[in-house]
């Protein structure tokens, strides 16, 4: 007798749910957030807002447009966007905006209360 394989039921995200004091977004940047999900066809996706090691001043901010929320993140919704932190960078983002300039210096800017130094260009910063 052959066991047929059994199909386990897929099990969503563990994340858990937060607000703006993690991190906020002003409406420019949802804005643009909002037509770049639209343009890689994941209207119901995220941003991902994540620190990584790098940068002239030690650590540096990485976004991606992502279909979901992953296992232990923290998602806020904030001027209608969903954006999620991996529980590592939410250290160093609590308390930050997320604004977009579109100016030919612009792009997406984050301001971080918890950043003691930042280089010149904006790019990475210090903790």
């Amino acid at each position: 007798m052959i066991a047929k394989p059994t199909t386990a039921a897929a099990t969503p995200p563990a994340y858990r749910q937060s607000d703006e004091r993690l991190i906020k977004i002003t409406s420019s940047a949802a804005r643009r957030v909002t037509t770049l999900l639209q343009k890689q066809g994941r209207p119901g996706g995220v941003l991902r807002v994540s620190v990584v090691g790098g940068g002239c001043s030690g650590l540096q901010y990485k976004m991606d447009l992502q279909d979901a929320p992953a296992n232990r993140d923290f998602l806020v919704e904030s001027a209608g966007v969903r954006v999620v932190v991996d529980p590592k960078s939410a250290l160093y983002v609590t308390g930050s905006e997320l604004d977009y300039l579109d100016t030919l210096q612009g792009g997406f800017k984050v301001k971080n209360p918890n950043a003691a130094t930042s280089c010149s260009c904006g790019e990475s910063f210090s903790a």
